[in-house]
C-alpha cells in the first residue's frame, strides 16, 4: 500500500514540475511581450494559460484520486494535501502571467509600459524568472534548501515595487495618470507573482522535510 502511494505521488509531483516548467515560460513570453512590445507573442500567453489549467485539474484530480482510494493518514495525508496547494499557487502564477500580456493586449498598439519604467521592469522580470526557475529545481530535486531560499529572494522583488512607486509618486513623474496606474497594476501583478512564488517554497519545504510552518 505504501509503495502504491508512494508512485502515486510521485505522478503527481512529475505534473507539478510540468506544471512549474510551463508557469516560468509563461511569464518570460509575458515579460518580453511587454518589455518588446510585441502583440503577438501577448496572445500567445493567454492561449497558454488554457494549457496551464489542463495540468492543474490533473494534478488536482490525481491528488484528491489518491486520497479517496488510498485514505492516507498523518505525513502522507499531508503531502497529498500540500500538492494540490502547490498546483493552485501555480496555476495562479500563470493568471499573473496572463494579466501582464492582457496588459500589453489592451494598449496596442500603444505601449502598456513607458519608457521611463522598462528597465524597472526589466528587472522585476529578470527576478521572476529566477523564482520561477527556483521553484523548478526545487520541485525536481525535492529540494527543501533551495525551496526555503525563495523568501530571501523575495525581497529583491519587494525592493524593486517600493522603488516603482517612489518613481510613480514623485513630483517630476512627467508620464500622467494613465501611464501611472498601468505602472501600478504591473508592478502589482510582479509582486503576487513573486509571492505566491514564495508560497509555493514553503509548500515544497512541507513536501520534503513532512513539517508545515
Amino acid at each position: 500500500m505504501r509503495e502504491d502511494f508512494q508512485a502515486e505521488l510521485d505522478r503527481v509531483s512529475s505534473t507539478l514540475v510540468t506544471m512549474a516548467l510551463a508557469v516560468r515560460e509563461t511569464m518570460r513570453q509575458a515579460s518580453n511581450a511587454l518589455l518588446i512590445p510585441d502583440h503577438t507573442l501577448a496572445r500567445q500567453v493567454t492561449a497558454r494559460d488554457a494549457e496551464i489549467d489542463v495540468l492543474y485539474r490533473v494534478a488536482e484530480d490525481r491528488a484528491y484520486d489518491l486520497v479517496a482510494s488510498q485514505q492516507p493518514v498523518a505525513g502522507d495525508l499531508r503531502k497529498a494535501v500540500t500538492s494540490i496547494q502547490v498546483a493552485a499557487d501555480l496555476k495562479r502564477m500563470s493568471g499573473l502571467a496572463v494579466h501582464v500580456a492582457r496588459s500589453v493586449l489592451r494598449r496596442h498598439p500603444a505601449l502598456a509600459v513607458v519608457p521611463e519604467l522598462a528597465e524597472l521592469f526589466r528587472e522585476m522580470s529578470t527576478v521572476a524568472d529566477g523564482l520561477a526557475a527556483k521553484i523548478v529545481s526545487a520541485l525536481s530535486d525535492h529540494d527543501a534548501v533551495l525551496a526555503a531560499q525563495l523568501d530571501r529572494d523575495d525581497d529583491a522583488m519587494d525592493r524593486l515595487h517600493q522603488r516603482l512607486f517612489a518613481v510613480l509618486l514623485s513630483p517630476d513623474w512627467p508620464m500622467g495618470v494613465e501611464a501611472a496606474i498601468d505602472g501600478a497594476l504591473l508592478g502589482r501583478y510582479y509582486e503576487r507573482y513573486a509571492d505566491n512564488a514564495v508560497n509555493v517554497g514553503h509548500h515544497v519545504v512541507a513536501l520534503v522535510t513532512g513539517k508545515s510552518d
